[in-house]
């Protein structure tokens, strides 16, 4: 059997699901995968395939007839729209080289669509692992917008294919709006956590190890009172990358619990003391912290014994009143 046959089966199989729907409308998802494999049985005159009613849970495609594939789809809604299975295709049958999506829309007027998997995948949408969103007769795939076919892209590692989607989600960023993943590895575990912790509740140390590492990530928080939004990328690392909530973030930096850490006295840029304070602890972050997270928020690539300096100069270009160069990390080692 050939593309042009197995589609010409696709055709009489939607067809005949179609018009069992308009008479009763299929109630649940697995009802209708099993009506899909039960007239596919009947359809494939090819005694040699035998469709599979047990497949492991996570198997993708959901059928698997000789080299051709179906990913089912089902939704009582009035829409062509679904989240399909995820990036990495970890349980994907490698016999199976070419797939399509049965769809199975039970909204509004009953009906029953194919088309080729590659060309209804639309967009990624990120829970605890990245997954594909598919729509059927989409203007525009999202390997086109990728600039990568999906056969290409289906036999990359994992790596390789995070750097494409972490392209794509990057592109669609709003301002203000930050990645709460970047792991590009299989080793990297970050992800939003479940149970996001309170600033004020943290121990001193931790405290100071964030505010440390969001001031490196944010050399903008050294600009003058006036200017908007200044700390709005501190709020958003801490809650997108440690799931922590820290409700004043302006106190992290300007508050006199903070500026007098080392000294009763009072006087002088609470936001020059409050960094002179954590000069070790910023160090440490430049030396340990992911490249990924300097990319993101410095929109380049800095080797970690050249962040400090390159956090002075940008910091220099951010700071209107003083000049950060000329009174933290002196005669320092980093």
């Amino acid at each position: 059997m050939n593309r042009t046959d197995f589609e010409n089966l696709l055709d009489k199989l939607v067809q005949q699901l179609a018009q069992e729907a308009l008479i009763n409308v299929f109630s649940s998802s697995k009802i209708f995968e099993n009506r899909v494999r039960d007239i596919l049985q009947t359809l494939v005159t090819d005694s040699k395939i035998e469709i599979d009613y047990n497949p492991h849970p996570y198997a993708f495609p959901d059928i698997a007839v000789g080299k051709f594939g179906i990913e089912v789809k089902f939704t009582e809604k009035d829409t062509w729209r679904s989240v399909a299975n995820s990036v990495f295709e970890t349980f994907r049958n490698k016999e199976v080289a070419f797939i399509y999506v049965v769809f199975g829309k039970m909204g509004g007027l009953p009906e029953v669509k194919w088309q080729l998997y590659q060309d209804c995948v639309i967009h990624v949408r990120t829970s605890h692992v990245p997954r594909f969103e598919l729509e059927i007769d989409a203007e525009s795939s999202l390997f086109a917008q990728m600039k990568i076919s999906y056969d290409e892209f289906s036999v990359l590692p994992v790596e390789k294919k995070m750097r494409y989607i972490k392209e794509y989600a990057k592109a669609r960023l709003k301002e203000g709006e930050r990645l709460w993943w970047i792991e590009e590895k299989p080793e990297q575990k970050h992800s939003l956590p479940i149970q996001v912790k309170l600033y004020t509740e943290l121990s001193q140390s931790e405290k100071r190890k964030l505010r440390a590492e969001a001031s490196l990530l944010c050399p903008k928080i050294v600009a003058g009172s006036r200017v908007k939004n200044k700390y709005n990328d501190v709020a958003m690392y801490l809650l997108t990358y440690h799931g922590v909530l820290a409700s004043q973030v302006r106190d992290l930096f300007s508050a006199g619990s903070v500026a007098m850490a080392s000294g009763s006295n009072r006087g002088g840029l609470y936001i020059q003391r409050a960094l002179a304070d954590i000069e070790d602890e910023m160090i440490n972050a430049a030396k340990t912290m992911e490249d990924a997270l300097f990319v993101e928020y410095w929109k380049e690539s800095v080797p970690s014994d050249k962040r400090i300096i390159r956090w002075l100069e940008l910091a220099d270009q951010n700071a209107t009143d003083w000049k950060p160069s000329e009174v933290l990390f002196l005669n320092r080692k980093f």
